[in-house]
């Protein structure tokens, strides 16, 4: 079978069903809001650096932040558009979004309680449509339709690089199976398919510090793959100790970014 041949937005929801990766509900992301607002909204955090910088703002003045999170991305360019607007399914992102806002003197800035699959036309068309570390959905092809749809210039999405979210070597460790996500891949040639050529970039805010201590670590290892045992916990231990031991940190799991981004392509040119 050639390339063409191959449906790729099919593709990605049966990796997606194969990989049983269930839809965290909104009450999940809520508890987590507060403490995403320190550490995915900082500023000066590399990630949201280089996601400005690789942006290209020219005549836009309005932006739509799908999975908007605590406002890390839609507030940091606040101050280089007329007005952002940012949804979420979780209204305690959005309630924390709307905090960082106030405290930061952002008037420019709204938010509504929104999901991927939600009814968007009462939106309105913005300049720019970003998606950023929110797109590991069902139906990727239908999102990026959504997104393409909704803006009047670019579109800006970021996706994961690496398959899983920690060291397969630490999954292994604990007995678990090594459960692959779809990555950035899929984006690409989902785009290319319906007739829009994507650019790609990558960005890399990893930290090689390493874990200050093993309870940083089995947390970190717990958000990932959740409802950690007892017997697993033991098994992290003892994997931190042996490496603690020899000398040697445990890094912190790899945060490469891949944005494919696009200029907006007039949907009746489109294959779908």
């Amino acid at each position: 079978m050639l390339i063409d041949q191959l449906d790729f937005a099919k593709m990605y929801q049966d990796h997606m069903q194969k990989a049983q990766r269930s839809r965290k509900e909104p009450e999940h992301w809520d508890k987590k809001a507060q403490k995403m607002a320190q550490t995915c909204a900082n500023p000066h955090d590399p990630y949201l650096i280089h996601f400005r910088e690789l942006m290209d703002f020219t005549d836009a003045e309005t932006l739509l932040d799908v999975g908007c999170g605590p406002g890390s991305v839609c507030l940091n360019l606040a101050n280089q558009l007329t007005s952002v607007i940012g949804i979420d399914y979780s209204q305690g992102m959005l309630d924390a979004a709307r905090e960082r806002a106030s405290a930061l003197n952002i008037n420019n800035a709204q938010f509504e309680q929104l999901a991927w699959e939600d009814d968007w036309t009462h939106l309105p068309k913005v300049d720019i449509a970003i998606a950023s570390r929110s797109t590991l959905v069902d139906d990727l092809k239908a999102a990026l339709l959504k997104l393409n749809r909704q803006a009047n210039l670019r579109v800006y999405t970021t996706h994961t690089v690496n398959p899983t979210f920690i060291d397969e070597n630490i999954i292994h460790s604990i007995g678990r199976e090594v459960v692959r996500l779809p990555t950035y891949i899929y984006a690409v040639n989902i785009l290319h398919q319906m007739g829009i050529n994507a650019r790609v970039d990558f960005i890399n805010s990893s930290d090689n510090s390493g874990f200050a201590s093993v309870d940083a670590f089995i947390d970190s290892v717990n958000w990932s793959l959740k409802n950690l045992t007892t017997d697993e916990i033991t098994k992290l231990h003892q994997y931190y100790a042996q490496h603690i031991s020899s000398g040697k940190r445990i890094p912190y799991p790899s945060r490469t970014w891949a944005m494919v981004s696009w200029d907006v392509v007039d949907e009746a040119s489109l294959t779908l």
